[in-house]
């Protein structure tokens, strides 16, 4: 079973996120609440799978994705933003991310996006 890391400062966003996964059949479910505690758990939990808002305090998505990514080049992260902007796209992209949801998702996207890097449940 596939270990996913949920990382959002806002934690309807956590919710939303988790109750679409767990419906789908995935039962390893994790949380961080921004970059840094992302960063922490990663290490600690090793996941399959993170999916990272970008605008969060103390770090951002885009420095907890470098940070995951130089202790790991293997690690499987899909960033998560409201801001759709090109430029954050082709930076979290050129940092190594998998894939980029815009906000607000639809659960089919979040679903095919983890299917596609983990399998099914």
């Amino acid at each position: 079973m596939a270990k996913i890391l949920l990382v959002d400062d806002a934690a309807f966003m956590r919710k939303v996120i988790k109750d679409t996964l767990s419906k789908s059949g995935y039962t390893e479910l994790f949380e961080a609440v921004d970059g840094a505690d992302a960063v922490e758990k990663y290490a600690e939990i090793k996941p399959d799978l993170v999916i990272m808002d970008i605008t969060m305090p103390n770090m951002d998505g885009l420095e907890a994705l470098k940070a995951i990514r130089a202790k790991d080049g293997g690690a499987n992260v899909v960033m998560c933003s409201a801001m759709g902007q090109e430029g954050m796209v082709i930076e979290a992209v050129r940092s190594g991310a998998k894939d980029f949801i815009v906000k607000p998702f639809k659960a089919e996207r979040v679903l095919s996006t983890v299917t596609s890097i983990v399998g099914a449940p």
